[in-house]
């Protein structure tokens, strides 16, 4: 009888250690939403889990939804807003997540002025010292201004098509404002080398990783025309990266 006792005390202890062990290493869905200072909705709010390095996109209602436990540290990431880290508690898994993001403070560079001013722009124009290097700029397009231009370089090739004299004018083909080196730097400049090293990207092959999603087939037609990426595109970038960083990491026979 004792034995039996014994026996089923046991089995009871087994019982409650194996809920305990499957309790703690349980994993929930994390859900919450994001908003600005303004209590505006946030999509495209890059939410990371450093545990599992799992990733995901607010929704356009700034909603999200991700993989984790009580314990995780997750990280929301958003250009142009401050970073933010957040531990998971024990309410997070039982009620949603609300995230409030910062934006970035814009410093403006400070001018030293040396001397007075005056308030007239004359005197004062002629006070401030221009940087030796916007200087030599304006020298440079005062000669070539003022060099007339060879008549050769204006000829029609040969074939080429000429636009016949009369009312109106010509304009020939657009180049490009930008090329992919220009973008390249923007992107870096944009989202902060930290944004690549939350990938597992190596600060050294940033410009590496960001030509090989090019080669994807991400595209920039446009941005390079004009030199301007705007905040859907830089958004639309972000996306990209998260359909090719796998194969980036894959072996070189697999990418």
């Amino acid at each position: 009888m004792r034995y039996k006792k014994l026996f089923v005390k046991f089995k009871l202890l087994f019982f409650l250690f194996t809920v305990f062990f499957i309790h703690t290493k349980a994993q929930d869905y994390i859900f919450g939403k994001i908003i600005s200072e303004e209590n505006i909705e946030m999509p495209d709010v890059t939410v990371i889990n450093i545990r599992t390095d799992e990733r995901v996109s607010t929704n356009h209602d700034g909603h999200f939804m991700i993989f984790g436990r009580q314990g995780d540290e997750l990280r929301f990431v958003k250009s142009g807003y401050e970073r933010f880290n957040k531990k998971v508690s024990a309410e997070n898994i039982s009620s949603p997540m609300n995230i409030t993001l910062i934006r970035t403070a814009a410093l403006i560079a400070e001018v030293e002025i040396k001397k007075g001013l005056t308030g007239d722009i004359k005197i004062d124009s002629k006070s401030l010292n221009p940087p030796k290097k916007v200087e030599k700029l304006k020298s440079d397009l005062a000669v070539y201004m003022s060099q007339k231009s060879d008549p050769r370089l204006l000829a029609p090739r040969a074939g080429e098509f000429v636009q016949p004299k009369g009312q109106g004018f010509s304009i020939g083909k657009v180049k490009n404002k930008w090329d992919d080196i220009d973008f390249m730097d923007y992107l870096t400049k944009a989202l902060g080398e930290q944004y690549f090293t939350d990938l597992k990207i190596d600060k050294a092959l940033i410009q590496n990783f960001i030509y090989y999603v090019f080669a994807g087939g991400f595209e920039r037609k446009n941005i390079l025309k004009y030199g301007y990426c705007s905040d859907a595109d830089l958004y639309r970038f972000q996306r990209f990266v998260l359909t090719r960083i796998s194969s980036y990491r894959a072996p070189q026979t697999k990418k």
